[in-house]
């Protein structure tokens, strides 16, 4: 057991300084990204109290930082999250469990555990800056190439490549494949994160162990047109995108339901060019997120949606081109840490739940080099990627003495040490 006061008041006390104007380009929200003033004003913060806990800290060629309390060659277990936002976001969405594995950090040297760490706050998961998600995970799983690093991956802000970005930011991105350093030694990885969904607050548990997490196709669909008058241009003699985008749409729903195994598929972009009341349009463009633990399952709905819009495209005169933007496997997590933290659930007198996450995070990257599971707590509503973000310090506090519990259980042996 921990107190579990104190920790809830040291974790408010780090978010509501993370919220300050020295860390957000946003008085409304919480807004940072890679390479602004405000997103290094957030490592310094948490390089300041690493350090004083004994850390050395570093930052990895691309800007990752990691913070070990044992040397290089020492098997350690890992803990952290991210402490980017989107551009519109709240206080807790992954800095919380930035601020969590920062408290166990502190309760190991408190309570004198001696346990082996390694903290990571991954870089630009949210994709803020250069609109790729699990940016730096998935440099460090080298899911990313040294062409896309200087060429396609751009910086929203100004257009310039991810290579100069890093550079300008007085990073050495030539050195981006040694970012994979970050699983050396490691022995398991626990990821605490807010949930982004209801599924705890309306089966009323505080904590849920994860043990999958969802791969996701992101796509655009752009379908051609014609513009033509809305009054002057009888039904049967235009050649309209929006019907394609309709069809296309509903044929998500059916296709998702059909499907089960909890995919679920989102058009939250659609673009119609020229956006007149009184004009059809030219061209269209939508997205597709379809997302799934069932790697069959979302997948097929993919193939099924993209054929769809094709069809009906055809139908009704014209094309649609579907192009991936980004597309990322199911992830199933490690049995024994998601045991580990089941047991320490278990005996922290907490009634939780067992799930997969729907939302994507950085330890889908980790789990195929270090054995992984996370945490998920509940916020309220479910909302996140918002300014009305909430979440319970005490919940916090809950999934701080989990993860605490389950990382003594997978403490790797010390050196000579047979288990």
């Amino acid at each position: 057991m921990i107190d579990r006061e104190r920790s809830a008041a040291r974790i408010q006390a780090d978010i509501e300084t993370l919220s300050g104007p020295r860390y957000t380009q946003s008085d409304a929200a919480i807004c940072r990204y890679a390479y602004t003033d405000v997103y290094a004003n957030t490592l310094a913060f948490f390089t300041d109290a690493l350090e004083a806990l004994g850390f050395e800290v570093i930052l990895d060629p691309v800007g990752t930082l990691v913070a070990r309390n044992v040397p290089p060659g020492t098997p350690a277990l890992g803990i952290g999250s991210h402490c980017d936002s989107n551009r519109n976001g709240g206080r807790f969405d992954g800095s919380l469990g930035v601020c969590i594995a920062l408290e166990l950090c502190r309760l190991n040297v408190d309570l004198a555990l001696g346990l082996p760490l390694q903290l990571v706050a991954w870089l630009e998961e949210e994709g803020s800056g250069f609109g790729q998600m699990l940016l730096g995970s998935r440099i460090a799983a080298g899911r990313v190439t040294e062409e896309e690093l200087r060429g396609p991956i751009r910086e929203l802000d100004t257009d310039r490549s991810f290579w100069e970005a890093a550079e300008a930011a007085g990073l050495e991105p030539a050195r981006w494949r040694e970012s994979a350093r970050v699983f050396d030694d490691l022995a398991a990885w626990i990821e605490p994160h807010i949930e982004q969904g209801r599924v705890l607050q309306d089966t009323g548990r505080r904590i849920a162990v994860v043990d999958a997490i969802a791969g996701y196709v992101h796509a655009d669909v752009s379908v051609a047109g014609r513009a033509d008058h809305a009054g002057a241009t009888p039904m049967g003699f235009r050649i309209d995108p929006t019907l394609v985008v309709a069809e296309t749409i509903l044929e998500l729903e059916r296709a998702t339901l059909a499907a089960g195994k909890g995919t679920v598929g989102t058009v939250g972009e659609i673009e119609l060019e020229p956006g007149l009341i009184n004009a059809i349009a030219s061209n269209a463009r939508f997205s597709l997120d379809i997302r799934g633990v069932d790697e069959a399952a979302f997948l097929g709905v993919y193939d099924d949606v993209a054929a769809l819009a094709r069809s009906s495209a055809e139908a009704h005169g014209t094309t649609a081109e579907i192009v991936e933007r980004q597309r990322v496997p199911a992830t199933p997590l490690d049995a024994r840490v998601v045991e580990a933290l089941q047991a320490s659930a278990v005996e922290a007198g907490e009634e939780f739940t067992t799930m997969p996450s729907g939302a994507a995070h950085d330890t889908m990257c980790v789990a195929p080099f270090v054995p992984s599971a996370m945490v998920f707590l509940s916020c309220r509503d479910g909302i996140s990627h918002s300014p009305l973000e909430d979440a319970s310090f005490a919940d916090a506090a809950l999934a701080t003495e989990v993860v605490l519990g389950a990382l003594k259980r997978l403490r790797p042996p010390a050196e000579g040490q047979v288990l």
